[in-house]
């Protein structure tokens, strides 16, 4: 760390962060017992704003605004399909989540697995969603921590060696700490604190770096260049990606509200209005995300050169190059708060998952609300722990290439969420056949083809995990009829 200011500003953001992470507890009802629905959804009390910043916070991760502006600076116009998703998304959040939150409430859900639970009274479905969801959240976890270690170190501000890596337990130390105690109230008070940041971070440097390099068409013109000079391509969209464009922008779009973290934020709103009101307004986050994704273009018209296969840091290195040491200590800080907010929510997710799903449904059922609390507790901690673990225990490509199978697996759960709340048509045993096929034809593609997002079919390039949805619905729709069909002629 051998800029003071930038560390000092850096820490400041933290530690005011942190604070602000204990004071959740002031939020608790100390009416009533402690039971799940008050840790893990903060007694489903948030209004329109507190909901805005929650999704937004959760949806739009550290990771995601360090990889979006990495691949505009890795692979020009492609890398820019998380805008085009983020933009299908707010309709599809739109549609679905009034419609499960009011599910939800209406049978005591408190996790989406609850919800399937009921509506089909399938235990083996509600068990597989459950895992599906907990398998495909662990490895966002940790990317979270990847991604903030990773701007940290470009940024210099993060030390080599054994003290680097006790600065960032010591940070999600005390996230765990907050968490344990007040739930999903933590990340709902930093998540305040990480829009201000964000927003303010995204429209001070972009300023800031447009107005160094010449304004938008110098940065467009010396970014264009640049690529073709390196890929023989520049930044418009091959024809060819065209399919691979639009298919990992929809798929992804309807991928994103099936993670648990996403639809626990969902159902701690307080209504089905302030869902719709803060799904309207979730725009802005996307718009947050285009600025961060034209820092990674201005990088490529600056000449900034990123490590090889660490494309994500060339933002970072920008930040660094071109702004005030008490600036980017400020910009890094608010990219490492970034992380907590959604890493907290994963880790609620995740635990309430296990302990309504898995112990309680099946080792414990009459297992009392306090003691169901006391359990989601320590699951929440063991989450963050395992996600440290990831990050010093594995390479950073195993992490991602786990993110990517995460990603396929849980687009597999959208037939048994989704299409219930629309028709009665699908039979429970369908969806499980469907959803055990997609999964296994997403996981074969993906490794076969060297963890790729897209695969060949033909001459055109398709997300793996649209490929494994669509066969997961033609063998759900084709089962539904026969599995109906027996249950007519039953004794």
């Amino acid at each position: 760390m051998d800029e003071p200011l930038a560390t000092l500003a850096f820490i400041a953001v933290l530690g005011v962060t942190s604070m602000l992470a204990f004071s959740a507890r002031w939020f608790h009802r100390r009416d009533v017992l402690p039971h799940l629905e008050g840790w893990a959804l903060g007694d489903r009390r948030f209004g329109t704003g507190v909901t805005w910043f929650l999704l937004g916070g959760s949806i739009f991760t550290a990771y995601t605004f360090a990889a979006v502006p990495g691949l505009a600076y890795g692979t020009g116009a492609l890398g820019f399909f998380p805008l085009a998703y983020t933009v299908i998304l707010c309709p599809v959040l739109f549609v679905l989540l009034p419609r499960l939150w009011t599910a939800a409430r209406e049978t005591g859900a408190v996790t989406v697995a609850d919800y399937v639970r009921a509506r089909y009274d399938s235990p083996s479905l509600m068990l597989v969603v459950a895992l599906t969801g907990v398998l495909a959240t662990m490895p966002y976890i940790a990317l979270q921590l990847l991604g903030v270690r990773a701007v940290l170190a470009a940024g210099g501000l993060y030390p080599e060696g054994l003290a680097g890596d006790l600065a960032l337990t010591a940070v999600f130390a005390v996230l765990a700490g907050a968490t344990f105690r007040s739930g999903l109230r933590v990340p709902a008070v930093i998540s305040l604190v990480k829009g201000v940041l964000v927003f303010g971070a995204a429209f001070g440097v972009v300023a800031v770096v447009v107005g160094r390099l010449g304004g938008f068409a110098a940065v467009f013109d010396g970014a264009d260049r640049e690529l073709r000079s390196g890929t023989g391509g520049g930044l418009l969209l091959d024809p060819a990606l065209h399919p691979a464009f639009a298919t990992l922008a929809l798929g992804s779009a309807l991928a994103l509200p099936m993670y648990p973290h996403v639809l626990t934020a969902a159902f701690a709103a307080e209504s089905p209005d302030a869902l719709r009101r803060s799904t309207v307004a979730m725009p802005a986050w996307t718009f947050v995300l285009g600025l961060f994704g034209l820092l990674g273009v201005a990088a490529l018209a600056a000449g900034v050169v990123a490590p090889v296969g660490n494309a994500e840091v060339a933002v970072p290195l920008l930040v660094r190059e071109l702004l005030p040491e008490l600036a980017s200590g400020a910009v890094f800080g608010a990219l490492a708060v970034g992380a907590l907010v959604p890493a907290a929510v994963m880790s609620v997710a995740v635990a309430a998952l296990f302990t309504r799903n898995v112990y309680a449904e099946f080792f414990l059922p009459h297992a009392t609300p306090k003691h169901e609390v006391r359990v989601a507790r320590w699951v929440s901690l063991l989450a963050k722990v395992a996600a440290l673990a990831f990050v010093f225990g594995l390479r950073e490509q195993d992490a991602i290439n786990l993110q990517l199978l995460g990603g396929i697996w849980i687009l597999q759960t959208f037939p048994a969420v989704a299409l219930g709340l629309f028709t009665g048509w699908w039979h429970r045993s369908a969806l499980l056949a469907g959803w055990a096929a997609g999964m296994v034809v997403g996981t074969v593609l993906a490794v076969a083809e060297g963890f790729t997002s897209v695969v060949a079919i033909g001459p055109v390039l398709i997300y793996v995990a649209v490929v494994a949805l669509a066969v997961n619905l033609a063998v759900a729709a084709m089962l539904t009829p026969v599995f109906a069909g027996r249950a007519e002629v039953a004794p």
